[in-house]
């Protein structure tokens, strides 16, 4: 069981409530392995749940991190600014019930985690509820202080004003002030009909009013003469019958050809000869003689027996080619999948089709330094004979591979090694087109020291050195 230690968490908290709250507090921990050393640049996938009541309550508030260690294990987190998967960090009452952290991991960077143990949130993270909490207005007018009281003259800047009365004399003087709600009404149903309503005669301005729409009409132009519609009366376009004859500057016909004809100008319309397929010859040959179809006449070749090349097979006067069967990513072939080609096309690596572990260690049960460090297209095949030649027998990583055999088709393949980080990454590249693949970790056969080799996460792609202990996946190859 891996475990992991939260450090300085309260100090944390108040280190990311500043004067204008943030939706979010901060967590740090440092990760460990089961034997206690700290898991080191290493990404690592995190979920963090809020608890209500109990550490068995209610989860109100959870959210992903797919954060990665420093060089001593050390993680940061925003709690709050994480990947969602359920409920609101903002709505959240602090005041309303006690509240705990529930931690839970996956040190591979995956998905299947492990709780690492849940606390009580104490004070701190509830200054999130300062922003409503302690000053809250209750909305209620009367809980106000300090608050004016109803007068009906100012004699002070105590109270407000409830009533007044309108004292303006030049707008009590103005022809404004005469204008009755049923003057506005009237004003309102003006339409194009007189329907009688729009007697504007008891308006102040009846005589300004009447002469602008006396002028507006007198202004409207007589539209009665305008061309409302049209019947086309072209006499040329109507009595002509569309006869190409009618046409100049057209191509002539010719309907036999003596020499080279311009196309820009003539065309023929029927087939020269009479004959649309004497055209198409074939070739003969019997002894020397090449004979074409058709009229095409005969000619003695000067060879009597062609010799086949390299690649090419001449059966019957038929001449085709010979040679091996192309190869492609992704066929079935030597027992495997073929994952990489080299330039020839014939040659590369296959990948068992299947993995031959799903958690085995790289080390054979104590740390040593192999020196299988080599890292290129091949060189897996001598990193894994160095590692079972210093580690010898028993259960690991280069040793499983090497173990491996298959028959395919009355063949045996026992030629199988773990790839070095550079063909591991080149089988990741095509995992789509080999199939099977977990998405794991994936041990390779190259050394990093002591302590730890390189695996690769097949999930993203990702190269890490790992410690030797570890199990992870094993898929073999081969080359040819």
């Amino acid at each position: 069981m891996k475990k992991i230690y939260t450090l300085f968490l309260a100090l944390i908290f108040a280190g990311s409530l500043m004067a204008q709250t943030p939706q979010s507090f901060k967590y740090q921990a440092v990760a460990r392995d089961a034997s206690g050393d700290v898991v080191a640049d290493q990404a690592v996938g995190m979920q963090i749940s809020i608890l209500q009541g109990s550490t068995s309550g209610t989860a109100v508030y959870v959210e992903t991190f797919t954060p990665t260690t420093n060089e001593f294990g050390l993680i940061n987190l925003n709690i709050g600014a994480g990947t969602l998967v359920s409920g609101d960090l903002t709505t959240i009452d602090w005041s309303a019930d006690t509240y705990f952290l529930k931690i839970e991991m996956d040190i591979t960077g995956g998905t299947t985690y492990e709780e690492y143990g849940t606390s009580q949130l104490l004070s701190v993270p509830y200054a999130l509820h300062a922003k409503t909490a302690a000053n809250a207005f209750s909305g209620n007018y009367s809980d106000l202080s300090g608050a004016p009281t109803n007068v009906s003259t100012f004699t002070n800047d105590a109270g407000y004003l409830i009533s007044f009365t309108e004292t303006d004399s030049v707008y009590t003087g103005s022809q404004a002030a005469n204008i009755t709600a049923t003057d506005i009404t009237n004003l309102g149903n003006l339409s194009g009909v007189n329907t009688g309503d729009q007697d504007l005669s008891s308006l102040a301005t009846k005589t300004a009013l009447g002469d602008s729409t006396a002028q507006v009409r007198s202004e409207i132009p007589d539209v009665s003469g305008f061309l409302t519609s049209y019947t086309e009366t072209d006499p040329t376009f109507t009595a002509w019958d569309k006869s190409y004859n009618d046409l100049i500057n057209t191509p002539g016909i010719i309907d036999s050809i003596n020499a080279v004809i311009d196309t820009t100008t003539q065309f023929v319309r029927t087939e020269v000869d009479g004959s649309v397929t004497n055209e198409i010859q074939t070739i003969s040959r019997t002894g020397l003689t090449v004979t074409l179809s058709n009229g095409g006449g005969t000619f003695q070749d000067s060879v009597n027996v062609y010799t086949a090349g390299t690649g090419v097979d001449i059966t019957n006067n038929v001449i085709s080619t010979t040679g091996p069967t192309p190869l492609a990513i992704g066929d079935s072939y030597g027992g495997g999948i073929i994952f990489w080609l080299d330039a020839s096309g014939q040659h590369g690596l296959i990948a068992a089709t299947d993995d031959q572990s799903t958690g085995i260690q790289w080390y054979n049960g104590s740390y040593t330094t192999t020196g299988a460090t080599l890292d290129a297209v091949y060189a897996g095949k001598a990193n894994t004979e160095i590692i079972i030649s210093v580690q010898g027998a028993g259960s690991y990583a280069a040793q499983v591979c090497d173990d491996y055999s298959v028959t395919v088709n009355n063949e045996y393949y026992n030629d199988w090694y773990l790839p070095s980080k550079y063909e591991l990454n080149l089988m990741y590249l095509q995992k789509a087109a080999i199939g099977g693949f977990a998405s794991g970790n994936y041990w390779s056969s190259t050394e990093y020291d002591i302590y730890f080799a390189w695996r690769q996460y097949f999930g993203t792609g990702g190269q890490y050195i790992e410690y030797k202990n570890y199990t992870y996946y094993v898929r073999a190859v081969r080359a040819f």
